[in-house]
């Protein structure tokens, strides 16, 4: 499942990082990138959509369009 998500609340490679390692903790195989620049993520992976947001959001982060 590939999925790309807008994180407005990126701000530096080290949010990428936070981000990438929470998704990592869901789906160790995920292929996770993070683009500062236009504050998206794209991940392709086998967990869930839902469990994928649900890691960013624990890291600190905020998905436009999710609760």
């Amino acid at each position: 499942m590939a999925l790309k998500l807008n994180v407005p609340n990126i701000s530096c490679e080290d949010c990428g990082t936070k981000i990438s390692d929470s998704i990592h903790v869901v789906d160790s195989g995920a292929k996770v990138d993070v683009n500062v620049d236009a504050k998206t993520v794209t991940v392709e992976a086998e967990a869930s959509e839902e469990s994928i947001k649900q890691a960013i959001v624990a890291a600190g982060y905020h998905i436009e369009g999710y609760q």
